[in-house]
């Protein structure tokens, strides 16, 4: 059974920044895509950012691109989002979400496995 645990979540203020880690079996990282999804309290769950299992190939949502990074160490089987200028509008629970095959899906319906997500909170 594929497990994904998300960290490093916390409360922080504008402007500051936070990196997430996933971490996953080896078997998984190894062969999945990872996503990482977000989802504010009535709003549905949306895409934030993808990466390709060999790192070659990433996408972003338009609203944190040039400020979230994700990347991902298949060594110490992680994926991390380093997310830097954060704003309010970014406090949500941020999920991370494993996919087989190539394509970077940005529909959480793509996506056959989910971690327990952690919390991030943005004050102003």
């Amino acid at each position: 059974q594929v497990q994904l645990v998300e960290s490093g979540g916390g409360l922080v203020q504008a402007g500051d920044s936070l990196r997430l880690s996933c971490t996953a079996s080896a078997r998984t990282l190894s062969t999945s895509t990872m996503g990482w999804f977000r989802q504010a309290p009535g709003k549905e769950r949306e895409f934030v950012a993808a990466i390709r299992r060999s790192g070659s190939s990433t996408d972003y949502a338009d609203s944190v691109k040039g400020r979230f990074t994700i990347s991902r160490d298949n060594a110490k089987n992680t994926v991390y989002l380093t997310m830097n200028s954060l704003k309010p509008e970014d406090t949500a629970v941020y999920y991370c979400a494993a996919r087989s095959g190539l394509r970077l899906g940005k529909l959480a319906n793509e996506y056959d496995a989910w971690g327990q997500g952690t919390q991030v909170t943005v004050s102003s």
